[in-house]
């Protein structure tokens, strides 16, 4: 309850309260302070320390490898041949440790990130605060997966207006752009996404704002109402992978088998093996479709009345997204698939 004031000795008494406050506010900020400069002494001297043990065991890893390439190694012991493999592995562990510590401590950003946003430092440091920008993450990709669902709809079955299409391509671009960004600070706090399912945001980023500027006209609506209606099918996929993949993250993070920081991303991972007859057959048909509006687009390129650039680049991007897509899905099934046989074989 707020104190009112009746007379002056009540408000000489307030006052001499809210100055014995205001010295210890003036107190504990000048403890949060000094802390701050210790926490940043300690964060550079783990950061350099890191750098000069990852230093070291890579030069030792090298002369580990040129033990065992040197005709010497037909000399070596069985014990020494153990203690190579030995130490081979622990410098495999302590990377994976390194990994772990750097994702609490600063470091700089990317080329893509410092060109969007320069060098401001982006690491969460402790591990709710990390789980909820994850979190937060996943929310968003789900709310919009809705959102752009039911624009697609709209826009395929209610409404043909190029202005409402203009619409849609543009929360595409920002869809993409924003996730792009969002996962680069998640990948700058441990999250290991990474490889073609990264790539993947940027070629569709690339591919929506092709679309957006696609001017109207014939070709345009030749094609209009397939890339909507792929729309609402890759919504709907991602709408079930979502939830498909979420399952399969929290039961795998509540085995302490998977990171607390690995993302739900499009595509197949290796973590999704079990149900994997039920997810498998969406994805193939969803790259297949890439391909077919990658096919459409060249037979519209090659015929006379076709001037837009946009036709062209289109159909590049749609074949980029199918092989990446493709070959990953493929590479992750058939290593999964080899690692189950070599698991099954008898010792």
């Amino acid at each position: 309850m707020l104190f009112s004031p009746n007379d002056l000795s009540e408000c000489l008494r307030e006052w001499d309260d809210l100055e014995k406050d205001y010295e210890q506010i003036q107190d504990t900020h000048r403890l949060y302070k000094q802390k701050l400069e210790e926490v940043s002494k300690l964060q550079n001297s783990c950061s350099s320390a890191i750098a000069r043990q990852r230093k070291r065991l890579g030069e030792l890893t090298l002369s580990l490898k040129g033990c065992k390439k040197t005709p010497l190694t037909s000399t070596l012991s069985p014990k020494e041949i153990e203690s190579i493999a030995e130490m081979e592995e622990s410098i495999k562990d302590k990377t994976n440790v390194f990994f772990e510590m750097e994702a609490f401590l600063p470091r700089k950003n990317g080329l893509y990130l410092t060109l969007v946003l320069g060098n401001i430092n982006v690491t969460l440091l402790n591990k709710q605060a990390k789980f909820a920008y994850k979190d937060e993450y996943e929310k968003f990709k789900l709310v919009l997966t809705v959102i752009l669902f039911m624009f697609s709809f709209t826009c395929r079955f209610l409404f043909s207006y190029r202005v409402l299409d203009a619409l849609f391509n543009f929360l595409l671009v920002w869809y993409y752009c924003t996730l792009t960004i969002r996962e680069s600070i998640l990948i700058s706090n441990g999250s290991r996404i990474k490889g073609w399912w990264v790539f993947h945001h940027y070629v569709s980023t690339f591919l929506s704002g092709v679309m957006l500027t696609w001017p109207d006209g014939a070709l345009y609506q030749m094609f209009r109402n397939q890339f909507l209606s792929y729309n609402l099918y890759q919504s709907f996929v991602q709408f079930l992978q979502y939830y498909y993949q979420s399952g399969c993250l929290y039961r795998l993070r509540a085995l302490g088998e998977r990171h607390t920081m690995d993302l739900t991303v499009e595509g197949f991972q290796s973590w999704m093996w079990r149900g994997l007859t039920f997810l498998l057959p969406f994805l193939f048909f969803g790259h297949f479709w890439q391909l077919y509006n990658s096919m459409t687009l060249f037979r519209m390129f090659q015929l006379p009345e076709c001037k837009e650039w946009q036709v062209l680049m289109c159909g590049c991007s749609y074949m980029v997204l199918f092989m990446g897509n493709l070959f990953t899905t493929l590479r992750v099934v058939y290593q999964k698939y080899m690692n189950n046989e070599d698991k099954s074989k008898p010792m």
